[in-house]
C-alpha cells in the first residue's frame, strides 16, 4: 500500500497506552477516619409543646379579645341609640299628655267656675224673678179689685211668695186666703178669673242657660 493511501485508512494498530494519572496527596490519607460531627441537642417535646401551647393561647386570646372588643362596642351603641329613642318618645308622649293634662285642667276649670258662678247668682236671679213676677200678679190683682171684682181672693202656692203678695197688696191683705201648695208659681182666684205667675217657666229657662 502506498504512503499516500494509507493516511485515509483507519489505523488498527495497537493503541497508544494511556498516561498514568498524578494522584493527589489528599488521597494518601484515605485510611483516615472522617472528622467527627458535633451531637444535635436533645429537644424537650413537653417544653416545644407548652410553647407552642402559649404562643397559641396568646393569639387566640387576642383574637377573642379584640372580636368581644368590637361586638360590646356594637352592642353598647345599639343600646345608646335605643335607649335615646325610648327617652325621646317618653319626652314627646309626655309633653303630649302634659298638653292634653292642661287643657283638660283649664276646661274643668273653667267649667267648675261657671258652674259655681252660675250656682251663686241663681239664688239672685230666681228671687228676682220671683220678686218681678209677684209684683206683676198683684198689680192685676189690684186692677181686678178696682174693676169691682169682690169677696174673699184665694191665693195657692207657697207661703213665701204668699207673704210678698201681702206686702205689695196691704189694702186686700184681709181679703186674702192662702191654700199652701207645693209649685213655684202663685195661682190668684178672683172670681170666675184665675191669674197665674210664671216663675216655674222663667225658672227652667234660667237653669238651661246656666248648663
Amino acid at each position: 500500500m502506498s504512503v499516500h493511501l494509507s493516511r485515509y485508512l483507519k489505523d488498527f494498530s495497537a493503541p497508544a497506552p494511556m498516561p498514568e494519572p498524578e494522584l493527589s496527596m489528599a488521597f494518601d490519607t484515605l485510611d483516615d477516619p472522617f472528622p467527627a460531627l458535633d451531637a444535635p441537642e436533645p429537644v424537650d417535646v413537653e417544653e416545644e409543646r407548652r410553647k407552642a401551647y402559649a404562643e397559641g393561647y396568646e393569639v387566640a386570646t387576642a383574637e377573642l379579645t379584640a372580636r368581644y372588643t368590637a361586638e360590646r362596642v356594637e352592642v353598647e351603641a345599639a343600646h345608646a341609640e335605643e335607649l335615646k329613642r325610648i327617652e325621646e318618645d317618653r319626652d314627646v308622649k309626655w309633653a303630649d299628655a302634659i298638653a292634653r293634662s292642661l287643657k283638660r285642667l283649664a276646661a274643668d276649670l273653667s267649667a267648675a267656675v261657671s258652674d259655681e258662678v252660675a250656682r251663686g247668682i241663681a239664688p239672685f236671679l230666681e228671687e228676682e224673678i220671683a220678686t218681678k213676677a209677684v209684683a206683676e200678679l198683684a198689680a192685676k190683682v189690684e186692677a181686678a179689685i178696682i174693676a169691682g171684682s169682690a169677696g174673699t181672693i184665694v191665693v195657692k202656692g207657697p207661703e213665701t211668695l204668699f207673704e210678698k203678695l201681702k206686702t205689695a197688696l196691704p189694702e186686700a191683705a184681709e181679703t186674702l186666703r192662702h191654700v199652701p201648695a207645693d209649685d213655684l208659681d202663685l195661682s190668684v182666684e178672683i172670681g170666675e178669673a184665675v191669674l197665674v205667675t210664671r216663675i216655674s217657666a222663667w225658672t227652667a229657662s234660667l237653669r238651661k242657660v246656666m248648663g
